[in-house]
């Protein structure tokens, strides 16, 4: 209809719009109520190209790692209020979307030998009132053409920041140290705060459980064969292995220079839909104040 409608008015003036009408089946009515409502389509239409520049701006900005709703947040927190349906009819037209996870393959094992057996201080309960209080951690494997690289985190549930991490070669019980060691380092974690992981056999050894020790915090473990019990630190790595630009690396060097800029991304200039979405390091500057 919205085809005939503008031939009408494109042909009106040759040929007449009653004649126009008659022959294409429509009414004169309906012409011109869709004709009253013309220029408001057209401010429209102006407002949403205005509207996809700047899409386009934070979609390239954050690496094509933003769906609609965070590049809906980013637009109001910038002051230009919108419709999240709208942010995404914008986005269809313009053939965006953010990326999607891939799963993950899990990496850690049960000890043979492991320390005391510790409690699940956490319970799947993963907030924390204050920064520095309740922490996860987890390692990954990254592949590159020089062989593996590990990665080890600590997480802090108050904001979802990554306070500490580790880059190695082999999934040592010293990588995972290093981890709360830098974390401790950066004044991130209070006194007698729970560092909760897996049952890997890095956490579950004597020599980290002495680490801990050292820097006043308290070990918690999730159950046996159960991911949803580590599920924060599991999401960090899902999020980070689909929103690089590659999973492969030619070199370690190359890798560890992606991590350490993801990681600064994710702390400073990702919105944390946990943290209503503002970025991890506003929520902990937040608390501050």
């Amino acid at each position: 209809m919205i085809y005939r409608y503008r031939f009408i008015s494109e042909h009106r003036a040759t040929y007449g719009v009653q004649r126009l009408c008659r022959i294409l089946g429509v009414r004169r009515q309906g012409f011109y109520r869709w004709l009253a409502t013309q220029a408001g389509r057209e401010t429209r239409a102006g407002r949403d190209e205005d509207l996809a520049v700047v899409i386009t701006g934070i979609h390239q900005e954050h690496r094509g790692r933003y769906g609609r709703p965070r590049i809906t947040m980013e637009l109001r927190r910038r002051g230009i209020t919108v419709n999240h349906k709208r942010v995404g009819r914008v986005m269809a037209e313009l053939g965006l979307a953010g990326i999607t996870r891939r799963r993950r393959r899990f990496l850690t094992s049960p000890a043979l030998v492991p320390a005391e057996p510790v409690a699940d201080l956490v319970g799947r309960d993963f907030t924390a009132e204050r920064p520095g209080e309740r922490l996860v951690g987890d390692i990954t494997c990254l592949v590159t053409g020089q062989g593996r690289l590990f990665l080890a985190t600590v997480i802090d549930l108050h904001n979802r920041e990554v306070v500490g991490h580790a880059l190695g070669t082999d999934p040592t019980t010293s990588l995972v140290t290093e981890a709360i060691d830098l974390a401790a380092a950066r004044g991130l974690i209070s006194d007698n705060a729970v560092f909760h992981s897996d049952r890997g056999t890095q956490y579950t050894a004597h020599r980290f459980r002495d680490a801990l020790t050292a820097q006043r915090m308290r070990p918690s473990i999730g159950r046996k064969g159960s991911c949803y019990d580590n599920a924060v630190a599991e999401a960090f790595f899902a999020t980070l292995k689909t929103e690089l630009p590659t999973t492969t690396w030619t070199t370690r060097d190359q890798a560890r220079t992606d991590i350490f800029s993801y990681i600064h991304y994710y702390n400073h200039d990702r919105l944390h839909s946990t943290n209503g979405h503002r970025t991890p390091a506003e929520t902990r500057t937040a608390h501050a104040a």
